[in-house]
């Protein structure tokens, strides 16, 4: 089954030949080997590439388990460049095997796959494209190390707009697939509730969890689970570490430290596999240090951890929309409006929430997540933090019905489910 992903290739497109390592990151199985060794691969084919110019290389494949010595990596892609006057295209897929463990904990080793690209990126004929599944090595640190030469593509998992004409079921059928499975791409190859449910708890059992725990030397496999469990209980909720060491004090679990449990969110975010949002004062025009939310950057692999027995669709839905929002190249934070109220005569400050403060260049939108809009109460309830900002951006309620869009006096525009995970410029509206 080929599945588009039109937005990530036409950017690889408009990236190539220009002088910079292209770095695709991402979550491990969400479709940077596919976008790149397949989609990318058969574009550079059809505009008369040659196979032989184009070097492809999976070091996470027991065949190319010995390139992941860095100095042997270098000399295998400079003996397959044979014609200096040819241009080539060089893929490394899971760069970060390149890099061991001893470069990862030592500041003052040098990392030796740093050293490959830079020697690569000296060549004129030759085109680099990086695959990697660890923020920390392959995009913050390639950004610092080649002062402007690394460009990031981040992928995420299937968006709701790409899933849906992939899967052939109806719209509202395919949603709660969506928000139960989640947007890995091979979850649409798996027959059944049972072998979907399967392939899930294995990939966090054999993949991430090994991952983690290989990666950062993490002794306590079963410290790391429970924490994962408490981030994916409380999506959209406001978090910290103290929060989360106190709910295992109060749980009666193993009492985890708040330097190892912060360590663990870091090594969570490095990896991809949750997003910490900050939050941000409207008003003040000031990001607030603590708390934050986590978001599930797979809602399948979020269930699959809490063995699919937690379906809040409400929360579901507004992780959705996060992704979505991540998906389209928004900055995402979550907003804060301070309000005074009268409680008998007092004046009283109150803190509002807004879902999602969203920023590109000068656009910027607030939105709200509102599963459902039962009654008049309902929908004032959803727009007080919103009535509240005092400037002239738009103001957005994505509801779970299937309504027409449509604004209010008020001036908050509402916009159905559907239209806005099925329609790119839907905010534009």
């Amino acid at each position: 089954m080929e599945i588009k992903r039109d937005r990530y290739l036409n950017r690889l497109i408009a990236k190539k030949n220009n002088g910079l390592i292209k770095v695709i990151t991402g979550i491990r199985r969400s479709g940077k080997s596919y976008l790149l060794f397949e989609l990318y691969y058969k574009y550079l084919l059809s505009i008369g590439i040659t196979e032989n110019h184009i070097i492809r290389i999976p070091l996470d494949d027991i065949e190319f388990e010995k390139y992941c010595d860095a100095y042997k990596l270098y000399e295998y892609i400079k003996s397959r460049i044979s014609d200096l006057t040819q241009q080539y295209y060089v893929f490394i897929d899971e760069a970060q095997y390149a890099i061991t463990k001893e470069e990862m904990r030592n500041p003052d080793v040098p990392i030796r796959l740093y050293g490959v690209l830079n020697s690569l990126l000296r060549k004129n004929n030759v085109d680099v494209y990086i695959t990697g599944s660890n923020s920390k090595f392959l995009s913050t640190d390639i950004m610092t190390e080649f002062r402007g030469r690394g460009d990031e593509i981040r992928i995420s998992p299937l968006a709701f707009s790409e899933f849906y004409p992939a899967c052939g079921k109806e719209k509202a059928d395919a949603w709660q697939e969506y928000l139960y499975f989640g947007g890995l791409p091979h979850i649409l190859s798996e027959a059944d509730y049972e072998a979907k449910s399967n392939y899930l708890s294995r990939l966090h059992r054999e993949i991430y969890m090994r991952d983690l725990c290989d990666r950062y030397d993490i002794l306590d496999r079963t410290g790391m689970e429970s924490l994962m469990k408490v981030i994916s209980s409380a999506i959209g909720s406001l978090s910290n570490p103290q929060k989360i060491a106190d709910t295992f004090k109060s749980s009666g679990e193993k009492v985890i430290s708040m330097p190892t449990i912060s360590n663990y969110l870091k090594y969570l975010e490095e990896s991809f596999l949750v997003s910490k949002v900050e939050r941000y004062d409207i008003k003040g025009r000031k990001y607030i240090s603590t708390p934050f939310k986590y978001y599930y950057m797979d809602l399948g692999l979020r269930n699959a951890l809490l063995n699919f027995r937690q379906f809040e669709e409400p929360h579901l839905m507004e992780n959705a929309i996060y992704n979505e929002l991540i998906y389209r190249g928004f900055n995402v934070d979550v907003g804060v409006v301070e309000v005074r109220k009268d409680d008998n005569g007092k004046k009283i400050r109150k803190k509002l929430e807004v879902d999602f403060v969203v920023n590109h260049a000068s656009r910027r939108y607030y939105i709200q997540s509102a599963f459902a809009l039962r009654d008049q109460e309902k929908i004032e309830q959803e727009q007080a933090s919103l009535l509240n900002i005092p400037d002239s951006f738009k103001k957005i309620i994505i509801s779970g019905s299937n309504t027409p869009i449509w604004r209010n006096e008020a001036g908050i525009t509402f916009i159905g489910l559907f239209d806005f995970m099925l329609n790119e410029n839907s905010l534009e509206f």
